[in-house]
C-alpha cells in the first residue's frame, strides 16, 4: 500500500469511527427505542428506604439538607437517613452529634478515604429494602422519592434514577454549552438506552437500588454511579429512568472548572475497566453499548489527530481534503477564540467548539492521570476546590448560595423543618 493510499484509508477510517461514535450509535439506539421499547411497571408501593448520604466537609449545607430530606413526601416510619462523614474536618461531625431524630443514624470514617469507602460503610449499616444514594448538593422535588420508588413494583427493575435538571445561573458560555447542549444530547442517548434495556450509568447524586443487589465498591472507585448499576444489571435486572422524579443540581460555572470535573470522570472510565474487567466480557449484556457509548469516545482524541494529519498530507492531492483540513483549522481557531475572548456574541458562537475541544482534552489528561497518579485516583479532583461538600471534593462552587434558594428555604420554614 502506497503512502497516499494508507493516508486515505486512515482518514476515512477515522472519519467513519467519529461519525459512528457521535451519530451512528445514538441513531441506532433511537431507532431501537422506537421499534423495540421495553415496558416497565409502576405502582403505589412503600418499601422501607435507607438514604445513604456520604459527606466530606459539608457543614455549610448539612442541616438544611437533612431538614429537606425529612420533609420529603414519604411515610416517616418507612425512611431512615444514614449519614457517613468521610474524615470531615470542618465541624460536620459536631453537627451530626446534634441530630436527635430517630430516623437519622450517623457514622464516620476516621480518615478521608473517598466516596466509595463512605458508601460501603453506609451500605453495611443500612436496613431498608431500598437504598437511595444521595449527594449533599441536589435539591429533590417533594414527591420525587415516592415516584422513584414506584418503579420497584416491577420485579425486573433493580436500579432507578430520576431526571436531573441542571441550573446554569451565572455560567460562562463554554460551561453552558457543556451543561446545556452536550447534557441534553447525553440525556437523550441515556433515555434511548433505558427504553431498550438500561442506561450505562445514572446520576450519582440521586439513584436507588434494591439492597439485596448492592455490591461493595472497590476502594477508590470514582464512578460508583456506573459500577453499581452495571453490577445490578449483571445480576439479571434492569436499570431504568423515571423522568417524573426530578432533582436539581449545578455544575462548574466556568469551562476550566468543567474541565477538572471531566478529567476526574474520564480517568474514572479508565479505572472502571481496570477494576471490573468483566465489563468487557459476556457477563455484561450491555458490552456493545459500553464500547459504543463510552469507550469509543476515549479514542476520539486519536481520531482527531489522525484526521488533521492525514487531511494535511492529502490536501495537495484533492480539494476535498483541502476543504477538510481548512474546516478543522477554522474549528480549532473558533474553539480557541471561544476560550479567550470576552465578547458575548463571539463566545456564544464559539462555545460549542470550545466545549468539544475541552471534553477531548480532558480525555487525554484523564488518561495521563490514570496512568501516573500516585496514591488514590479519586484525589485528583482538587484543582479549584474551596471547600467540598461531597466526599470526593468539588469545583469551588458556592453551593450554599446557589442551591439554597431563598424561596425554597422559606418553604421549609413554613413546614417547620428548618433548624
Amino acid at each position: 500500500m502506497s503512502g497516499t493510499h494508507f493516508q486515505t484509508y486512515a482518514f476515512w477510517c477515522a472519519a467513519c469511527l467519529m461519525l459512528y461514535t457521535y451519530v451512528g450509535y445514538p441513531l441506532w439506539m433511537y431507532l431501537r427505542s422506537r421499534l423495540q421499547p421495553r415496558q416497565q411497571q409502576q405502582g403505589s408501593i412503600l418499601p422501607t428506604v435507607s438514604i445513604i448520604l456520604a459527606v466530606h466537609n459539608g457543614a455549610a449545607l448539612l442541616r438544611h439538607r437533612v431538614a429537606h430530606l425529612l420533609s420529603l413526601d414519604y411515610p416517616r416510619d418507612r425512611m431512615k437517613i444514614e449519614i457517613v462523614s468521610d474524615g470531615s474536618t470542618d465541624g460536620t461531625e459536631d453537627i451530626l452529634r446534634q441530630f436527635r431524630d430517630p430516623r437519622i443514624r450517623c457514622y464516620r470514617c476516621p480518615e478521608h478515604s473517598g466516596k466509595a469507602a463512605a458508601l460501603n460503610l453506609g451500605m453495611q449499616n443500612a436496613t431498608g429494602e431500598i437504598l437511595l444514594f444521595l449527594d449533599i448538593r441536589p435539591w429533590i422535588e417533594s414527591n420525587a422519592l415516592q415516584l422513584l420508588i414506584s418503579n420497584f413494583e416491577d420485579p425486573r427493575v433493580g436500579c432507578v434514577t430520576g431526571e436531573l435538571v441542571l441550573r446554569d445561573d451565572g455560567h460562562d458560555p463554554g460551561a453552558k454549552a457543556v451543561g446545556g447542549l452536550y447534557w441534553r444530547y447525553e440525556q437523550w442517548i441515556r433515555n434511548c438506552e433505558a427504553k431498550v434495556d438500561s442506561p450505562l450509568g445514572v446520576y450519582g447524586g440521586f439513584y436507588a437500588i434494591r439492597r439485596t443487589l448492592a455490591s461493595a465498591l472497590p476502594d477508590g472507585t470514582i464512578l460508583d454511579d456506573m459500577l453499581q448499576p452495571l453490577s445490578v444489571i449483571r445480576q439479571g435486572y434492569r436499570s431504568v429512568l423515571d423522568l417524573r422524579a426530578r432533582v436539581y443540581d449545578i455544575w462548574p460555572k466556568s469551562l476550566r472548572g468543567e474541565f477538572h470535573r471531566k478529567v476526574r470522570t474520564l480517568a474514572g472510565n479508565f479505572q472502571l475497566i481496570q477494576l471490573a474487567p468483566w465489563l468487557l466480557s459476556h457477563e455484561n449484556r450491555l458490552r456493545f453499548e459500553l464500547i459504543s457509548h463510552k469507550l469509543m469516545r476515549l479514542l476520539v482524541p486519536i481520531l482527531l489527530v489522525t484526521l488533521l494529519a492525514t487531511s494535511a498530507m492529502l490536501a495537495r492531492h484533492s480539494f476535498l481534503y483541502t476543504g477538510a483540513f481548512a474546516s478543522q483549522i477554522i474549528f480549532y481557531l473558533l474553539a480557541a477564540l471561544g476560550s479567550t475572548t470576552s465578547a458575548p456574541i463571539l463566545t456564544r458562537i464559539a462555545a460549542p467548539a470550545s466545549a468539544f475541544c475541552m471534553l477531548n482534552a480532558a480525555v487525554v489528561v484523564g488518561f495521563y492521570k490514570f496512568l501516573f497518579t500516585r496514591g488514590p485516583l479519586w484525589k485528583i479532583w482538587t484543582s479549584g476546590a474551596t471547600g467540598s461538600v461531597a466526599t470526593d471534593g468539588q469545583e469551588g462552587v458556592d453551593w450554599n448560595a446557589t442551591m439554597l434558594r431563598p424561596h425554597l428555604h422559606d418553604q421549609l420554614r413554613t413546614r417547620g423543618v428548618t433548624q
